[in-house]
């Protein structure tokens, strides 16, 4: 197994993003590569991606998907060096 096989594809939601759009973009993540997770920060942004993972589960469920999410934190290093908080929702396909 290489380094890409190994490496963790994130979505950025931020408060301006479509929860429809993410929503989708989780289900597609999903069927490519299993291991993805989303990042927001503030609480707009959580309030998108939470929205979005549910909309991502009505896309998953006909196809006999059950969609859950592991919700945690993630620091992120910002571009003056300063580590800011994120929540990191981890998409969990039964």
């Amino acid at each position: 197994m290489n380094e890409k096989d190994t490496e963790e594809k994130f979505l950025r939601v931020s408060a301006g993003s479509n929860a429809q759009s993410v929503g989708s973009a989780i289900a597609h993540a999903l069927y490519e590569s299993p291991q993805i997770k989303l990042r927001a920060v503030g609480a707009s942004a959580v309030n998108q991606a939470v929205k979005a993972c549910a909309i991502a589960r009505g896309f998953v469920a006909p196809r006999g998907v059950d969609l859950c999410f592991i919700i945690g934190f993630d620091d992120i290093v910002g571009d003056n060096g300063e580590t800011i908080s994120a929540i990191a929702f981890r998409p969990v396909a039964r």
